[in-house]
């Protein structure tokens, strides 16, 4: 072998070497701090995390491309009554099951839409290679399915589900006001999200730090089964959840990611490596609502200062509302205050709508 050859080969396993080191260190700092942290509070169970009582309605809907999606219609039929419709966006790795503290504390007069986005729940993942573009589209399909000629939405989007309705209003700029009366962006971000998150400890050595957008992106984007084992829960309650979380919100936490499948996990991983909806936070021109936990380590709260900053900006901030010591599951671990907060949401859409 010639020496140009060897040098190659040699620079490369060193480099390889670098990169398994500063990989392996970011990987070991973050489960000594979830092994190290307080355990969730044991306090029982919550109710509110119980599946609704009744079960929904399941129009057939199909997304441009064929592939059907699992929508639940949660409540009063929405012929029954003029109120506009709630439509909740889950996020990555979730399912319909995420909204369960809102469908039970609001569906009793209220109708309620859930969707699994493509690839979660019950849903098909369809042949296409996912992309945010496809989010929104697939959007755009269920309003026009649950949402009657002539009414309106109110979408409630959490992490990716705040991502997909920036999406479809990047997309139909000029449906945003016929089809939508107000927005909750709730643990989301715009832009950047794998170059921003939190994840990694700060007390790591200096050498590791080049190596942070590559551990993102092997979180994210490596299809492999999440092993079910007695530990798994410290990790998503580091991960997910904030350091108060209780025992109940990280076990229901932790099998619905668990029951997400791989594929699909990876796959939309990927796709939010590339996300840039700033153009769908700009053309989001009805009133609007940011929403973040204090200790959200996967969209911080400076992307929701970000967001709130353009709508601000844009004169369609509603407010931006901050939940102390709470994580990235902020509609589960704070629901009797984001309940109240949807319940002041839609109050001030139906005053909007007996004042026009």
């Amino acid at each position: 072998m010639k020496k140009s050859s060897t040098a190659a080969v040699v620079g490369a396993a060193l480099g390889a070497g670098v990169v398994g080191l500063g990989v392996g260190t970011i990987f070991a700092g973050i489960a000594r701090d979830a092994f190290r942290a307080e355990p969730a509070v044991d306090d029982g169970p919550d109710d509110l995390l119980k599946a609704p009582s009744t079960s929904p309605t399941r129009p057939v809907v199909h997304t441009a491309d064929r592939t059907r999606l699992n929508v639940e219609v949660h409540g009063p039929s929405i012929d029954d009554h003029d109120h506009d419709v709630l439509v909740m966006v889950h996020g990555w790795t979730c399912n319909t099951a995420y909204w369960y503290p809102q469908i039970n504390a609001l569906a009793g007069d209220r109708t309620v839409v859930a969707y699994d986005q493509r690839g979660h729940g019950t849903s098909e993942r369809g042949r296409r290679r996912p992309t945010v573009a496809m989010l929104g589209e697939d959007l755009d399909a269920v309003l026009d399915a649950v949402v009657p000629e002539g009414r309106r939405a109110v979408l409630v989007g959490h992490s990716m589900g705040g991502m997909t309705i920036m999406s479809w209003a990047a997309q139909f700029p000029d449906r945003v006001a016929d089809r939508v009366s107000g927005v909750a962006l709730t643990s989301t971000a715009a832009k950047a999200v794998l170059q921003n998150h939190a994840l990694v400890p700060v007390n790591l050595p200096r050498y590791t730090r080049p190596f942070e957008a590559t551990v993102g992106k092997l979180f994210t984007s490596t299809p492999v089964p999440i092993p079910k084992t007695p530990y798994g829960g410290r990790l998503s309650h580091y991960i997910a959840l904030g350091p108060n979380a209780r025992k109940s919100h990280v076990d229901f936490v932790d099998e619905m990611i668990g029951a997400c499948p791989p594929r699909s996990r990876a796959g939309w991983g990927a796709a939010m490596g590339k996300l840039d909806v700033t153009a769908g936070l700009e053309a989001l021109s009805v009133p609007t609502t940011v929403i973040v936990g204090t200790d959200d380590r996967l969209t911080p709260p400076a992307h929701a200062e970000q967001m709130a900053e353009v709508l601000r900006r844009n004169g369609n901030l509603r407010d931006l509302v901050v939940y102390d010591g709470v994580g990235h599951m902020s509609s589960i671990e704070a629901a009797e205050r984001f309940n109240e907060l949807l319940g002041d949401i839609l109050a001030d859409v139906a005053k909007e709508r007996v004042e026009v």
